[in-house]
């Protein structure tokens, strides 16, 4: 997952979760956050930040902030999209004979469903969430409530009832973390119903990255294979 163009800055300040504002050359210019989540650990005044420029028309802001480097100088990917869109070449690689992105699945659209067979067996939902919290080593999710997060594994763990393998995947948007647990003192709901997932069995598996400011590589996953 690579970003065609890539440009240094510092962030200043976030007025609201959609912008920040930054200082590029000298300039102060605000910037799309491609993240709604907090950050807060994150997105300090006179931290370093990576943004890019889409190129589209009608755009109010000209840059979307896509990377930031924490004080103790791990660089995050916080590109709410990359996720999905690294395990969607990474899946590529993985013997899977069908890959469905965004697929239709009780009242959610599940971010992939995948087949391994020729015959169309070994029916498989992946829901993909991604880690940009970490403390003392340890990945966390998520760093905001999420009921959509929450209704996403109920429908993983129905999806388990009716027969269906399914998988929960964090994509660790850092290096240096193997792990993602829930956080239970950000949204307890969102623990509850995890727990309830791995009751059920549905799988949880973690996406290891190399993080660049102009891209993010699966490198591994926890458990070793899908």
């Amino acid at each position: 997952m690579k970003y065609d163009n890539i440009t240094r800055a510092v962030f200043l300040s976030r007025p609201n979760r959609f912008i920040a504002e930054v200082e590029i050359g000298g300039q102060r210019e605000k910037v799309h956050v491609k993240n709604t989540g907090r950050c807060r650990e994150l997105l300090i005044p006179g931290s370093e930040v990576w943004l890019t420029a889409p190129g589209t028309a009608g755009r109010k802001t000209k840059y979307d902030l896509v990377a930031v480097r924490k004080e103790d100088g791990v660089l995050f990917n916080i590109d709410s999209q990359a996720p999905n869109k690294a395990v969607s070449e990474w899946l590529k690689g993985q013997g899977f004979s069908r890959v469905v992105p965004e697929y239709s699945y009780g009242d959610s659209r599940v971010d992939f469903y995948m087949e391994k067979e020729p015959d169309g067996s070994g029916r498989c939902l992946m829901e993909v969430k991604g880690c940009t919290l970490e403390i003392g080593g340890i990945g966390y999710f998520p760093d905001a409530p999420t009921l959509r997060g929450v209704k996403h594994i109920r429908e993983l763990i129905r999806a388990r009832e009716e027969g269906y393998r399914a998988i929960l995947a964090f994509v660790i948007q850092m290096e240096g973390v193997t792990e993602v647990r829930p956080n239970r003192n950000t949204h307890p709901e969102f623990a509850d119903a995890m727990e309830d997932a791995l009751k059920a069995g549905v799988e949880v598996v973690f996406f290891t990255c190399r993080v660049r400011p102009d891209s993010m590589e699966i490198t591994g996953i926890r458990p070793k294979k899908l």
